[in-house]
């Protein structure tokens, strides 16, 4: 039995509440409102993320950094990218006393280009070990226990251990692996080529559309990876191509969601005021972009969703000119 923190109110921190404590144990929820932390604690339930599942009553829920993290706690960070580093500097010397961290967010940070993991190492030291959670899990499938197979990735291997142990059940099965950059990039480009996958259903195109924009968003994943130092099979496996095919075709996935309404003709405005979810994929494909740019990796199609998402480009210009570029080798 573990004592465990976890940070983020949303559906992913709290589904993995859920699971954790099913476990057996000790868990904390942290919320940043204090009055979401006692509409949690009244409802017993996260109605406004998570709305059908009950809230065990031995989860113990609250608003204050100290009293989530105390000394010894393994810290379960599932706060959205682009509220990461403020949120982690809000909490201060409470976040930099732990000595393991799990980061559940997907993501790149816009303007540093960052991993999450990195996020996290920027607010806690050098001291600690952090473990990046990653692979296709949707919330809702995950709580109500569809099996489900993720990846722990570290550098220290008995980090990655441990919370192998500590997440893995009959229901939620947690591999390991040492790379940290492929796992995280794989986890963070994906929701870009999943809005283009929504875009492709929105505009009424079928499977064969979506097969090929998947194979293709897949070759762009791994030219990211492999320029920055991570490996190509870890493309290939949960963090990569497992989430990839999840968030492209899923119908819980909001980045695919984005994409379809955006299809449709709804603004980005009107579709991000229209849920309190983040489609984590509309910062990443700007930070996606640049990123690209540096280290002169080409992303046709993270460049069109960045047209379609920035620069008002119509979905069926950016589908039309990604089939007409130069014809090439697939390899």
């Amino acid at each position: 039995m573990e004592e465990i923190a976890i940070l983020g109110g949303g559906s992913w921190g709290t589904a993995l509440a859920i699971l954790l404590s099913r476990n057996g144990h000790r868990v904390t929820l942290w919320t940043r409102r204090p009055e979401h932390a006692e509409e949690l604690r009244r409802n017993h339930a996260n109605l406004r993320y998570l709305p059908d599942f009950e809230l065990p009553r031995d989860i113990r829920i609250t608003s204050d950094s100290e009293e989530a993290l105390r000394p010894g706690r393994l810290v379960v960070s599932a706060i959205p990218s682009p509220h990461l580093r403020a949120t982690l500097a809000e909490l201060g010397k409470s976040a930099a006393s732990e000595v393991c961290w799990v980061s559940a967010t997907k993501g790149i940070e816009v303007d540093t280009f960052k991993r999450m993991s990195e996020v996290v190492r920027d607010a806690i030291g050098a001291a600690a070990s952090i473990v990046a959670l990653s692979g296709p899990s949707f919330a809702i499938e995950s709580v109500r226990g569809d099996p489900t197979a993720v990846v722990a990735s570290s550098d220290d291997p008995s980090a990655a251990t441990r919370v192998q142990r500590v997440f893995s059940s009959r229901q939620f099965r947690v591999y390991t692996n040492s790379d940290m950059i492929g796992t995280e990039i794989g986890g963070a480009v994906k929701n870009v080529i999943a809005i283009a996958s929504g875009v492709v259903s929105g505009l009424g195109f079928g499977s064969n559309t979506t097969a090929g924009l998947i194979t293709r968003g897949l070759a762009e994943i791994g030219r990211m990876v492999v320029s920055m130092g991570g490996r190509r099979e870890t493309v290939g496996g949960l963090a990569g191509l497992g989430d990839l095919v999840l968030t492209c075709t899923g119908s819980l996935s909001r980045n695919r969601s984005a994409g379809f309404h955006l299809a449709q003709g709804r603004t980005l405005e009107e579709i991000q005021n229209s849920t309190p979810m983040i489609a984590e994929g509309i910062p990443t494909a700007k930070a996606t972009l640049q990123l690209a740019g540096k280290f002169g990796v080409e992303m046709p199609i993270t460049e069109q969703m960045h047209q379609v998402l920035y620069a008002g480009k119509p979905p069926q210009q950016a589908i039309s000119d990604l089939m007409e570029r130069r014809l090439k080798e697939e390899y």
